[in-house]
């Protein structure tokens, strides 16, 4: 009989065992149930529990752009010279501001020539262009002060290809026949000569010169 009763209270225990065991299991499962997976991540303000989150691509996708159209700017036409130029024909002006004077440049140098202005000495460039220009007057008229010029003054030459303006950069005397007046130069230069001395009676046995460099150059564009 006392057996028979130890049998009966161990099977009791067996119950709450049980429970206890079924209560762990279901704590568990709802651990494992709704706690969110590794690769969720929980927003609140969604009604949906959890939200995949994506990674951002790793290449970039470049959309190349349009060239822009290359239009080619005309190139500027600048007004030239008339390649003959005939005898008296007017070229231009010059105006000497230190003597206020405007004077006429015609082509050439011969006697009709100057009674019209100040002569362009045909063997050389004209106003502008790189080399030597040679302008001649008279020392009676057109370039009767030109003694009066210093160094550093303007010569300003207007002619039908732009505007010129020259810097005196020396003044001399030689002698009549000296021909290195008019020698060609590396650079835009501008010669004034007339006779000298400036009161001689008869023909003057010397000449004065004015030497002078471009300083700025105003063409005329077309």
């Amino acid at each position: 009989m006392q057996a028979i009763k130890k049998d009966k209270s161990n099977r009791f225990l067996l119950i709450p065992l049980g429970a206890c065991a079924v209560g762990v299991g279901l704590i568990l499962w709802a651990v494992l149930n709704y706690l969110p997976p590794a690769d969720y991540t929980y927003n609140t303000d969604q009604n949906a529990a959890y939200l995949l989150v994506t990674p951002a691509p790793s290449s970039k996708v470049t959309r190349k752009l349009p060239k822009k159209a290359i239009v080619a700017k005309p190139t500027p036409k600048v007004a030239t010279y008339s390649k003959h130029l005939k005898e008296g024909v007017t070229i231009g002006s010059i105006y000497i501001p230190a003597i206020n004077h405007n004077l006429r440049i015609v082509q050439g140098t011969t006697d009709a020539s100057l009674k019209l202005g100040v002569g362009h000495f045909k063997g050389s460039v004209l106003p502008g262009v790189k080399d030597n220009c040679v302008l001649s007057g008279h020392r009676d008229s057109v370039f009767a002060e030109l003694g009066t010029l210093k160094k550093g003054d303007r010569l300003i030459v207007s002619t039908t290809t732009g505007k010129f303006t020259y810097t005196v950069r020396r003044m001399r005397i030689v002698e009549g026949d000296d021909r290195t007046v008019i020698v060609p130069t590396k650079h835009a230069e501008l010669t004034l000569t007339t006779c000298y001395p400036f009161h001689y009676f008869g023909h003057a046995p010397q000449r004065y010169i004015v030497s002078a460099d471009l300083k700025e150059s105003k063409l005329r564009i077309l």
